[in-house]
């Protein structure tokens, strides 16, 4: 059986993303004063009485967007009513029943599935005599909370539970096997590209600027599997953000990434990269997550070769020379699988473990290659490495002084790694650490390092030179007892004349 969906609904400015994020446990969707913040549907999952649900917040209905997108709004809405199980109707406990209330309630009113009237915003026992008039909207059950006082939250889960469906499966819905994180600047596809990989209208697609602003996650199922898709609002300079919404999106947008295992940075081959494009790519660099990068709307550059595009991205980015760059038409789904598969790939090769043996064979034929430089008249040694963790692969080197290695040979190391491990396509995170004298060498270190030949007896090493023989050298004169110093103490032989 599918997970129940438990929809939000109601009038813009009732508090539907604060309930929201109150319910969730953590702050999800952005919640501010300001009217028509929430366009798509934006989910998770929450545990009600032990069974999963898929709650989901809505836009404001009869808001009227500041970008003409009423239209895509209102669709989303109905798309998440359509989908509901049971149906939350938000009302403002505080200004009262408004007609744009009773709007909601008619709309509702041929809906065949439970609905709860919450009326949110009671932050005192007092207010919740004044919400009495909200049972004139013929919604059955009121009930009174505030999300913003923590109030009637286990009322409100209990009367959810009470009106779901008959539950055949109560194990927890497959985790996802993938998450993927799709960043990039205004306009550059994501959205579409998220559509495409649910195959369906999930998100709001529009040639508007900013037209996503919360971090959405979208589940899909391919192949047996389930993933999760982050779709983000488009990053601008933060000189340009101007009202506190777009800040609270690019925000999220780092988060995001923080919380990915596959970062998709988004480009339009129609533009230069910009330093949008340049923070992003370091902001993906300093966490260490395997990344792809994704040229969208090929299709507009044809017949320009992909090799010519991939030049110039790999010279703008010289230290992410590793990720791969793939060429995509998300708008007719053109190599979309193809992402998707590379993004496994890079998961599975971020998740590897590499034996202490092998890695410090690899080790030892870099140093042997290229040994470090003296560094404050020292020699940089490594004794040995291990790999410590995974997601990122991390290694650690036990070495005799970790300053005595500097970035360059840092870097040198990590390209050794990263070309002779199965870490090809994703970052390597490298710590240096100062070896102690009660650190154990591990075992497969002690087997695979070279054992030295014995050195001989000291009594074996210490033999008497052998004379030598001096009986072919052209000298004039022979070597007798007249070579000795004269009396001003000069040599009088004729040898040392010759010399």
């Amino acid at each position: 059986m599918s997970v129940p969906v438990v929809a939000i609904v109601g009038r813009p400015n009732v508090g539907k993303s604060s309930l929201f994020n109150w319910l969730a446990g953590r702050r999800i969707a952005i919640v501010d004063p300001t009217a028509g913040v929430t366009r798509d549907r934006v989910s998770t999952l929450l545990s009600v009485g032990g069974r999963y649900v898929e709650l989901t917040d809505t836009g404001g209905i009869g808001v009227e967007d500041v970008d003409n997108l009423t239209a895509e709004i209102e669709r989303q809405i109905q798309l998440a009513i359509d989908q509901a199980h049971v149906v939350l109707l938000v009302v403002d406990g505080r200004t009262g029943l408004m007609p744009l209330d009773e709007e909601v309630a008619r709309r509702l009113r041929y809906v065949d599935k439970p609905v709860i009237c919450v009326a949110n915003k009671c932050d005192v026992p007092e207010i919740d005599s004044n919400a009495a008039e909200f049972y004139r909207l013929g919604r059955g059950k009121l009930i009174c909370v505030s999300a913003q006082q923590n109030r009637g939250r286990d009322e409100l889960l209990r009367l959810i539970q009470e009106r779901l469906p008959a539950a055949e499966d109560l194990e927890k819905p497959a985790e996802a096997s993938l998450k993927l994180a799709i960043v990039g600047r205004r306009n550059t596809g994501k959205s579409t590209f998220i559509n495409c990989l649910a195959e369906e209208e999930r998100v709001i697609v529009s040639e508007v600027p900013g037209t996503t602003r919360d971090s959405i996650d979208v589940r899909f199922e391919r192949d047996g599997k389930v993933f999760i898709a982050i779709d983000t609002a488009g990053v601008r300079k933060k000189k340009s953000l101007a009202t506190d919404i777009e800040f609270y999106s690019m925000a999220r947008a780092e988060r995001s990434i923080r919380r990915a295992d596959v970062v998709l940075l988004f480009f339009d081959p129609q533009g230069r990269i910009s330093k949008v494009d340049k923070q992003l790519a370091e902001y993906i660099l300093d966490h260490n997550k395997p990344a792809i990068f994704v040229v969208n709307k090929w299709d507009l550059m044809a017949p320009m070769p992909t090799g010519k595009m991939a030049q110039y991205i790999k010279h703008t980015f010289p230290n992410l020379d590793h990720v791969p760059i793939a060429f995509i038409t998300a708008k007719s789904g053109k190599n979309v699988q193809a992402v998707l598969n590379l993004a496994q790939a890079l998961h599975k090769q971020a998740s590897a473990r590499v034996s202490t043996g092998d890695l410090n064979r690899v080790l030892r034929h870099a140093l042997e290659t290229n040994p470090p430089p003296l560094r404050q008249n020292r020699r940089a040694k490594v004794y040995y490495a291990t790999q410590v963790a995974t997601n990122p692969p991390t290694i650690v080197l036990f070495t005799n002084g970790p300053e005595l290695f500097d970035n360059t040979y840092q870097r040198y190391l990590i390209k050794t790694f990263r070309d002779q491990l199965p870490f090809q396509e994703v970052a390597i995170k490298m710590h240096l650490r100062q070896r102690k004298r009660d650190d154990p060498t591990p075992v497969e270190v002690e087997e695979t390092t070279p054992k030295r030949e014995a050195r001989p007896a000291r009594s074996e090493r210490k033999k008497k030179r052998p004379a030598v023989d001096v009986s072919g050298l052209p000298f004039r004169t022979k070597l007798d007892e007249n070579e000795l110093p004269g009396k001003g103490g000069t040599y009088e032989s004729e040898l040392w004349q010759d010399i």
